[in-house]
């Protein structure tokens, strides 16, 4: 085990990019020591999972160099379950974390799955589990490596809230090295002591010692600090240029009072700071409801939950209607994610949409969207009416810009593939949505502006979220609790 303290992992002028148009990293240094837990921010896009894979070394700077201890052992929680995992049985998946063959793996197996709150019989495919218990699987995966240096990029997206309180605790009381990924700022301020934040603007890395929430606030009063000296010597430098060009035209010995003064312009323009530019937000939006259709959307009689492995039936009366929102709940693998699929696809036993109905679904796993398609083919392919300007106009909306246009979609971070999916529901104009943890992934600064859409949606929603403060901005007409 790596003493504390001990500089563990060094970046020292490092820079990365994707292509010449994409840099991710510009020249960056900083170091993590020993028995730290810091925060990794950034806004979406901005390469913090690239980060990771760079102190993995599954990516390779550049230029610059990255020293990481002797010996050090390294294992990162990744964000989703691969499509290529998705097929593995549980005892699979975990002699996959594994470089080489590990014997008599199941009691370390069972160790980890204790630690994680999760049953899992090992011969049961990783498919098979909902995206909470995904979640548990991915953080177990990494885990059982023992590592001396873990790496949890979002670790409680679709974890509901007894999951994120077993997860708070576990890191608080963690004895080595951890990194975390995440946009709950409340998880982040239970457990860490430093923050490096990754500026999509100057791609530069920021570190800061103290607390999520004092370094936010710190991060803030610097900014206004920075902002009013810019504004005074901005002020200043305007009169003494004014001045100068006033003495230059007086000719003379004035001419050498004005060189003087411009020499003077110079270094008070060298004094301005670059101030950290605020991460952007989304800009307000309406997702349109689908005008045409009248009366009953949808109708649910029936439905099924899971327990202790087996499905169990359950009789209701549930209709949707124009203006109707419906929040669905429950613990993680009782069969909420289920439930969205089955309504959905129109095939399940007790649950009908009208056919004449559009329906959007925003899938946790993203698997509405084709990985292959450009972001612009994907958003394209929804509108009935293709009209180039909707297209790009709405884009701009979700901070998608005319580079990332031309990029496919499972090129995008995770962050990147919710906006296009929000993109695509404000195009498709649906009669219903269908909403599987939207929030996940996404910046939390956009989350308000996400709740408010929601929140005036005209059409009939069917919502499912564990993330309270988010579902307390939206307007709930029924609860449908599955325990």
């Amino acid at each position: 085990m790596m003493s504390r303290e001990e500089v563990i992992v060094r970046f020292e002028d490092v820079s990365f990019e994707y292509g010449h148009k994409h840099p991710i990293v510009k020249e960056v240094s900083f170091s993590l020591r020993g028995g730290s837990k810091s925060a990794l921010m950034g806004q979406n896009g901005a390469g913090k999972s690239t980060l990771f894979a760079l102190i993995t070394g599954a990516l390779k700077p550049e230029s610059g160099a990255i020293h990481i201890a002797q010996g050090l052992t390294i294992a990162t929680a990744r964000q989703v379950i691969s499509r290529e995992q998705a097929y593995l049985s549980v005892r699979e998946f975990f002699e996959n974390s594994f470089r080489e063959k590990v014997y008599d793996i199941d009691p370390r197996i069972d160790a980890v799955l204790e630690v994680v709150q999760l049953v899992a019989p090992k011969d049961k495919l990783i498919k098979s589990f909902s995206g909470g218990q995904q979640a548990r699987l991915l953080l177990a995966a990494a885990l059982i490596q023992d590592p001396d240096l873990l790496l949890l990029d979002e670790p409680t997206n679709n974890l509901d809230e007894a999951g994120i309180s077993h997860l708070t605790k576990f890191l608080v009381d963690y004895k080595k090295t951890c990194v975390v990924i995440s946009h709950d700022a409340k998880f982040l301020n239970a457990f860490t002591d430093t923050v490096l934040y990754l500026d999509v603007f100057t791609r530069v890395i920021e570190k800061y010692a103290g607390t999520y929430f004092n370094v936010v606030k710190d991060i803030a009063a610097r900014v206004e600090r920075e902002n009013k000296r810019n504004a005074q010597l901005a002020k200043e430098i305007q009169e003494n240029k004014e001045k100068a060009n006033f003495f230059a035209h007086k000719g003379g010995k004035m001419r050498n009072v004005a060189k003087k003064m411009r020499d003077k312009i110079e270094v008070m323009e060298e004094e301005q700071v670059d101030t950290r530019q605020e991460d952007k937000t989304i800009r307000p939006f309406q997702i349109p409801a689908q005008q045409e259709i009248m009366g009953d959307i949808a109708r649910i009689t029936s439905y099924s939950t899971m327990q202790n492995h087996k499905p169990v039936s359950h009789a209701t009366d549930i209709t949707l209607r124009k203006k109707y929102h419906l929040l669905i709940k429950g613990p993680n693998g009782i069969g909420k994610t289920t439930l969205l699929e089955a309504l959905a696809s129109g095939k399940a036993k007790g649950m009908s949409i009208m056919p004449e109905v559009r329906v959007g679904y925003y899938r946790q796993d993203f698997s509405t969207l084709n990985f292959e398609d450009t972001v612009y083919e994907s958003l394209m392919a929804v509108m009935d009416v293709k009209l180039e300007d909707v297209l790009r106009g709405t884009a701009a909306r979700f901070l998608i810009t005319s580079e990332s246009m031309n990029m496919k979609i499972g090129l995008l971070s995770e962050g990147q593939k919710g906006l296009v999916a929000f993109a695509r529901l404000v195009l498709l104009k649906p009669g219903l949505l269908i909403l599987d943890e939207p929030t996940n992934h996404i910046n939390f600064r956009h989350i308000p502006v996400i709740a408010r859409a929601l929140n005036q949606y005209e059409g009939a929603m069917i919502l499912v979220s564990h993330v309270p403060d988010f579902v307390a901005q939206i307007r709930i007409d029924e609860i449908l609790d599955l325990e």
